[in-house]
């Protein structure tokens, strides 16, 4: 992918207790990222704006939740997590890194 595209595929950091406590035990990192990012992508894309090295990308495909508004039915888009693992040695800080 081009250098512009890969700053797009990551869309935020997901902060909740579940990715604090993998943060800390496992070294790893919890992004909310593109639905056709692959892998491959999602590892070129975070070495390049954090400059951290990655070992491995774990991907979930979340699905919508259906939902109800009002009397409608209707369904909440579907997205992709991904649980980006450090190299041993690393320190990802969130707060430290924001450019």
């Amino acid at each position: 992918m081009k250098k512009i595209d890969l700053y797009n595929v990551l869309i935020t950091p997901l902060i909740t207790e579940k990715s604090n406590t993998v943060a800390e035990k496992r070294e790893q990192v919890v992004f909310k990222v593109q639905k056709h990012a692959t892998k491959d992508d999602i590892k070129n894309a975070f070495e390049l704006v954090f400059e951290a090295k990655v070992a491995k990308v774990s991907v979930l495909n979340v699905q919508g939740k259906a939902k109800k508004f009002g009397r409608f039915a209707g369904k909440r888009a579907d997205w992709k997590k991904a649980y980006i693992c450090l190299t041993p040695g690393q320190k990802f800080d969130l707060a430290s890194n924001q450019k």
